[in-house]
């Protein structure tokens, strides 16, 4: 019996771990629609497209897939219509969260969004209630056998990036919003295809809670991005390097 239940356990979180990778599929596949109708079917003329087309390929999306999304963005007969909304507020403890949307729905996810700050003691805020607190940068990553240290760095100053740090396994490299796209084909041109490329709110400073109240603001968290209509969630909370995400 004991080994019917680690075999039924082990079924369970592979199926929740599907239903996640189907839902962040889900969610690139709408960005990739959304930069292909803005921008054109052609990546190499289309920023935000390739940009995409990266996340996807981090995400190990299928190829055919990116290939379809953008088949059926370029075609006529396609009315989706999803405009890109941002909400902010607070989760408990003070921790500033933005929410970044695409939707065809307004009504139907400021109703989903709000609903899940209330449920886990956070409150829903206006426009510019905590992006105040952030700068949106761009984010670059390579894998830290890359290049050294200094030459990396040297690239990335060369490049017009902000800053290069190396990070565990990786190096980050901070850009400007408008200059994400020429440092990332400054780099890729010297270096080759990035990680990943994309647009972020780092907050100015962090909020660090014991625990307890990390875990809360963390299913917060959690619950937002499992919106269908929700592409990501940023705050300034600091996870502690001792923090289990599998307690929550």
């Amino acid at each position: 019996m004991a080994g019917h239940n680690k075999f039924s356990k082990i079924k369970r979180k592979k199926a929740a771990l599907d239903i996640k990778r189907s839902k962040i599929f889900s969610k690139i596949i709408r960005e990739i629609t959304v930069a292909t109708a803005r921008g054109g079917s052609d990546p190499k003329f289309n920023p935000r497209l390739r940009l995409a087309i990266l996340s996807a390929k981090e995400a190990n999306l299928p190829k055919i897939r990116i290939e379809e999304a953008i088949k059926k963005a370029s075609s006529p007969t396609d009315t989706s219509n999803f405009k890109e909304v941002r909400y902010e507020g607070y989760a408990a403890s003070g921790v500033a969260v933005i929410v970044e949307t695409l939707t065809n729905n307004k009504n139907r996810t400021v109703q989903e969004v709000r609903s899940k700050f209330t449920k886990y003691g956070g409150s829903l805020g206006e426009t510019g209630s905590v992006s105040y607190m952030f700068k949106n940068v761009g984010l670059i990553t390579y894998p830290s056998e890359q290049k050294s240290a200094d030459e990396m760095l040297d690239l990335s100053i060369e490049a017009g990036a902000e800053d290069c740090q190396l990070v565990e396994d990786e190096y980050e490299i901070l850009c400007s919003y408008e200059n994400l796209h020429t440092v990332r084909e400054f780099l890729e041109n010297k270096i080759g295809e990035a990680t990943s490329a994309k647009l972020i709110w780092k907050p100015d400073s962090s909020v660090t809670l014991d625990h307890e109240r990390t875990g809360r603001v963390i299913k917060l968290i959690d619950a937002l991005e499992d919106l269908d209509d929700v592409q990501n969630v940023w705050s300034n909370l600091d996870i502690p390097d001792d923090f289990n995400l599998d307690e929550i």
